[in-house]
């Protein structure tokens, strides 16, 4: 099991996420646009710069769910590896057996 307080960090960071996506899609597409003078650009930049770190999506640590263990996740199943092969010896995932040889 991993630590309450990183797993709490995590979602905190998931949330902050949620509430600052579209400003920072807002600022982004503004600092891209080739079409706006240079100063208007620069000016969305430092914006997007002043907001919280913790607001980017890059930030968030993929974590499993049974556990919140960060490393060794499966995407599609959200579930570490470990986890993964609990539940597979288990029998409580459909389709999924233990082979031993």
């Amino acid at each position: 099991m991993a630590k309450k307080s990183a797993i709490e960090k995590n979602e905190k960071r998931r949330r902050m996420v949620a509430k600052y996506a579209a400003k920072r899609a807002e600022l982004k597409a503004i600092s891209r646009n080739e079409e706006l003078p240079q100063e208007e650009r620069f000016a969305a930049r430092l914006t997007l710069a002043s907001l919280p770190r913790n607001s980017s999506k890059t930030r968030i640590r993929n974590r499993c769910e049974l556990t919140g263990r960060p490393r060794g996740v499966y995407r599609k199943l959200k579930l570490s590896r470990i986890g993964l092969r609990d539940m597979a010896s288990n029998g409580q995932i459909p389709g999924m057996v233990k082979s031993s040889w």
